[in-house]
This record gives C-alpha cells, structure tokens and sequence, in this order.
C-alpha cells in the first residue's frame, strides 16, 4: 500500500471509531434539547474552529479559489453541512440508534452506485466483494431483520443520500484544494443555512433557553464532531470516496458495542461472525489493493 494510500485509510478509520462514538452520544444530546437546535449549535461551534484553524493555517489558499471552486463549496455546505444534519438529527430522535448507524454506514453502498451511475466509475471486483461482505457483516453484527422503515429511519436515509453526493462532489474538489478548506466551507456555509432555518421556523428563540447541561453536550458532541470532519476529509484526499465510506462501516458495530457496554446489552454469536465479515471485507478492499495483478492472480489460483 502505498504511502499516501496508507496515511487517507489510517485516517478515515480513525473517522471510523470517532463516528461509532459520536452516533452513540449523539442519541442523548438530542433528547436534551430540540434536534434543529442541537445540529445548529454544535455546527456552529465546528464551523467557527475550523474557519478560525483555516485563516490561520491556509489563508493565502483561500485567494487562489476560484468562482466555481466557490459555487461548488457553497453546494456542498448546503447539501452537506446543513439540510442533512438537520434530517439525520430529527431521524435520530425518532428512531434507534444502532439502526440510524447501521443506515449511515451503508452509505459506501449508496456512494458505489451512484459512481456506476452517474459518474460512470465501475468499482473493480475486489471493491465489489468488499462491499458485499461489509453489508453482510453489518446486518449479521446489528442483527438487522426485515422490517417497516419509519419516518424516523427515512429521513436518516434521506441524509445518506444527501451526503453521497456531498462526498462525491468533495472529492473532486480535494483535487484542487487542501482538506480544511473543504471541510472548513462545508461547515460554515452548512451552519449558515441552519440558522436561517432556525429563524424561519421560529426555532431561534430556543437557544436562550438551554440549560447549562444541554449545552455541555453541544461542547462534547461539537468535539466529536471536530475530530470527524478533520480526519475524514484529510484521508479523502487520498482514497477513493467508496474506500473512505467502507471504512465507516465499522461505526456501526462500535454504535452497538458501546450500546452493550453502557444500557447492559450481551453480543451474540452471530454478532462475532459479522464482526469477522467487517474485517475480511476492509481487508479485501485496502490489503489485496496493494497487490500487483499477477500477484494477485496467483494468490486467487491457490
């Protein structure tokens, strides 16, 4: 695996363990205050980090950007950093946690479509078997049975939806342009856009209200927060936007063990079983990646 290649996964797999944590405090951040409120103020607080991190850091960057490089970071906040935040949280309060993390971390499913799709980009084989055992892994792990969607759970996948495009359209930029930069305008135009929603559904008032403990879980899930945007994005820039979301599938199996750990759930073992999945499928993704094709051919014909 080459260096780059290497540095983009060890960084998205951090994304990985921040986003099981940050799904599983998330679901009592929310039930402490209103969830457009909760995604407003904890946006905010990122937003202001970052774009402070970015004067400081890439200032002369911001110069070079060009009018369409503007357009598209303006899209990405919207698309990105706000109308799915706003879905996700309101999903979230109105459905399970470990389902709402299984749906988010499906999202490497959704991204690899959409590129056969629309984008024309064919994943090869071994990605495609990655994938496959990813989901089988999930599903055996969360023990997902077929069951009614509730509103809840659609407007968690409707901001999967939203943030596949966001990604992908992400990922052309990290082109061009550093990684905080990228971040950094998806967050600040994203909470922008919050509070104009906030305004005009009359929610804005709500802020003067919160008590001191609802917001100290703005603080802590702002950090999370912070950690998520940061690491993901930089390990972007150097993997595929299929590879990148296929590694936060592990989020979801940390959601639950979390879940197990802290309201005394036991893991079965079929659970096990999908955590073997999990691992075989990054392992066919990123290890077999590295292989030359005739090393890999005489390893498949052993």
């Amino acid at each position: 695996m080459k260096d780059k290649t290497k540095k983009g996964f060890l960084l998205v797999l951090a994304t990985a363990f921040i986003s099981g944590i940050s799904i599983f405090v998330n679901k009592f951040g929310i039930a402490m205050s209103d969830p457009y409120v909760f995604a407003g103020l904890k946006n905010t607080v990122v937003a202001v980090f970052l774009v402070g991190a970015l004067l400081l850091i890439n200032k002369q960057s911001l110069k070079e950007i060009k009018g369409k490089q503007w357009l598209l970071l303006l899209l990405i906040g919207l698309i990105g950093g706000a109308i799915p935040f706003l879905m996700f949280f309101k999903g979230l309060s109105l459905t399970l946690a470990v389902k709402a993390g299984f749906i988010h971390k499906s999202m490497f499913l959704v991204i690899a479509l959409m590129s056969v799709v629309f984008l024309k980009n064919k994943p090869s084989k071994y990605v495609w078997v990655g994938i496959i055992s990813l989901l089988i892994g999930n599903i055996l792990f969360l023990n997902i049975k077929p069951q009614a969607l509730n509103i809840g759970d659609l407007l968690v996948f409707g901001s999967v939806l939203l943030w596949s495009v966001e990604i992908l359209l992400s990922k052309k930029l990290l082109n061009d342009l550093p990684a905080n930069i990228v971040a950094g305008s998806r967050m600040f135009f994203g909470s922008i856009f919050i509070w104009v929603f906030l305004l005009i559904t009359g929610k804005f008032s709500l802020v003067t209200n919160l008590s001191m403990e609802q917001w100290g879980w703005v603080g802590i899930t702002a950090v999370l927060l912070i950690a998520y945007v940061t690491t993901f994005y930089s390990g972007l820039k150097h993997v595929s936007a299929v590879e990148a979301t296929s590694v936060l599938a592990l989020g979801a199996p940390i959601t639950a063990i979390l879940t197990m750990v802290f309201l005394d759930k036991s893991m079965s073992g079929m659970a096990f079983i999908g955590i073997a999945f999990i691992i075989f499928g990054l392992y066919i993704m990123y290890s077999l990646k590295s292989l030359n094709i005739k090393q890999w051919r005489l390893l498949r014909n052993r």
